[in-house]
């Protein structure tokens, strides 16, 4: 295997294990999903390049890619500002995106009293389409807001 097989291959399994953490998110209340949801994985799996046998794969076993959550806060900071990017893009998931937005600050580990806030400010930043500085700045400011 030659290094760029292995580069890619890596990315490959990344891309299938943030899929698959976004499937069990969706998960955590019932093993269903809402058409909305149904149709924001349809978007996110094209996105991602996850083809169509290892969408029902993940969708069958999401338990087999493992979550590998951040630990550094900056690097929560980037995963949010990723994950609040795909859900605000098109609106697909509409009043909802708010709800599904809270269960992935809870999921990246973001303290639980504060999830709302934290929530709210990222769609209020996706919405001024802040960039990755600007994203981080903002949310270590509201960070230190909320714990005066």
């Amino acid at each position: 295997m030659s290094i760029a097989e292995l580069f890619d291959s890596e990315f490959r399994n990344r891309m299938k294990g943030r899929f698959a953490a976004v499937v069990r998110v969706l998960f955590a209340d019932e093993r269903r999903f809402e058409p909305e949801e149904k149709e924001f994985l349809d978007k996110l799996a094209i996105k991602l390049g996850i083809n169509e046998t290892e969408y029902e794969e993940i969708l069958e076993n999401p338990l087999k890619y493992p979550l590998d959550p951040p630990h550094l806060y900056e690097d929560k900071l980037e995963s949010l500002y990723n994950i609040t990017r795909v859900i605000h893009h098109d609106h697909q998931l509409g009043d909802k995106q708010e709800i599904l937005l809270r269960k992935f600050v809870l999921a990246l580990g973001f303290h639980h009293k504060k999830i709302n806030q934290i929530a709210t400010e990222a769609l209020d930043l996706a919405d001024q389409k802040v960039d990755l500085d600007t994203f981080i700045a903002k949310m270590q400011h509201l960070h230190k807001y909320l714990h005066q």
